[in-house]
């Protein structure tokens, strides 16, 4: 029995399903006597946690539906250990406030960042490529390669206009240093008079002649002061003609010409597309320009109507004002060489002039108490 046991043995263990049952009784077998070895066959991963297959592609699967720009720091992965009643749960989603912040946070932070720094860019741009024109245009002026548009009417107006101001700033000058040189006359006299009205009294002898000139310097100085007062009215009113009412039409010339220039550049620019072949690529240039040129052409008419408005108003006030301003420095100044007092006192209350008494610049003690 011994041998027919031990052969059957040996025949069954040449059979391959003897094999299986072999190998299954030593893994068996290697599993019981090395406890350490099932653990050891589990995968880890490079932080020591339990890497599980399922938990491997549910994160795989994850990281691959989460938005493109999501950070680490918005999302948690929690892998817990053997023991935990929660192993292989994966808790993902944003921290607290996260998804609110993706949503409107971020976006409209960057939209507030990006459209005034934009908009500031195409200003740049529209302004340089302006500019660019508008000195092509000039420089081609000066060298007399370009065409301007010229109103003949209006460009003689404006260059009169011009002539005229320097001429009134001669008259304005002028009559600034006689009313500076008045003074000092009507001040000399003043004091030319109490001297000899002090030398009147301490000069018995002479007590009369000295009085006489006293009191003529006096008149004198009053008569002065009175010219005075006419003169400094007339300076004001030409100066208020000249600095104000003629300068302010003339800023206006000046953003006429702006105009003007800037419809010529733009014009010259349609010009030269219009002569160049015509494609897909050039319509569009060919109608920007069109654009450009007729929104500078309408800024151009309606700088140009303003200041022909202007010079129209300005002629009006300039003569009504001039007329009065001249007859009251020819009356006042010939009551004055003529020793007509009354007469020169008629000029100044017929222009509403109000003179300063002598001395009314500094009040006496009385005042001041």
């Amino acid at each position: 029995m011994s041998e027919h046991s031990n052969e059957s043995t040996t025949l069954d263990e040449s059979h391959p399903a003897a094999e299986e049952v072999q190998s299954d009784s030593e893994e068996g077998a290697m599993a019981q006597e090395s406890p350490k070895n099932s653990a050891a066959e589990i995968p880890v991963t490079s932080n020591g946690q339990l890497e599980d297959s399922h938990e491997h592609s549910f994160n795989r699967d994850l990281k691959r539906s989460l938005p493109v720009g999501l950070g680490l720091s918005e999302t948690k992965i929690t892998s817990h250990g053997f023991d935990s009643t929660k192993e292989g749960v994966v808790e993902a989603g944003p921290f607290p406030g996260g998804r609110a912040q993706q949503k409107s946070g971020p976006v409209v932070l960057a939209d507030e960042v990006k459209n005034p720094a934009m908009e500031k860019l195409e200003l740049v741009r529209k302004w340089s490529l302006n500019t660019y024109k508008c000195t092509r245009q000039i420089i081609s002026e000066k060298l007399g390669r370009g065409s301007r548009t010229v109103d003949l009417e209006l460009e003689a107006q404006i260059d009169i206009l011009r002539d005229n101001k320097k001429k009134y700033e001669n008259i304005l000058k002028l009559a600034q240093t006689l009313s500076t040189q008045l003074f000092q006359m009507v001040h000399t006299q003043r004091q030319l008079g109490d001297a000899f009205a002090d030398l009147s009294l301490k000069s018995l002898e002479l007590h009369e002649e000295f009085g006489y000139n006293a009191d003529t310097q006096k008149l004198l100085a009053k008569n002065g002061e009175t010219l005075l007062g006419a003169i400094n009215f007339f300076i004001a009113s030409v100066n208020t003609l000249v600095n104000k009412t003629i300068e302010d039409t003339l800023l206006t010339v000046k953003q006429y010409e702006s105009a003007r220039i800037e419809y010529d550049a733009y014009r010259t620019d349609l010009e030269e597309l219009n002569l160049g072949p015509r494609d897909a690529n050039t319509l569009p240039k060919i109608e920007q320009s069109q654009q450009l040129f007729q929104m500078h052409k309408e800024k151009y008419d309606k700088m140009r109507n303003d200041v022909s408005i202007k010079l129209k108003f300005l002629e009006e006030n300039k003569v009504k004002v001039l007329h009065n301003q001249l007859v009251l420095f020819h009356n006042a100044i010939a009551a004055y060489f003529a020793g007509n007092q009354k007469q020169l006192e008629q000029t100044l209350k017929q222009f509403h002039i109000k003179l300063k008494t002598p001395g009314a610049d500094a009040p006496s003690w009385l005042e001041e108490q």
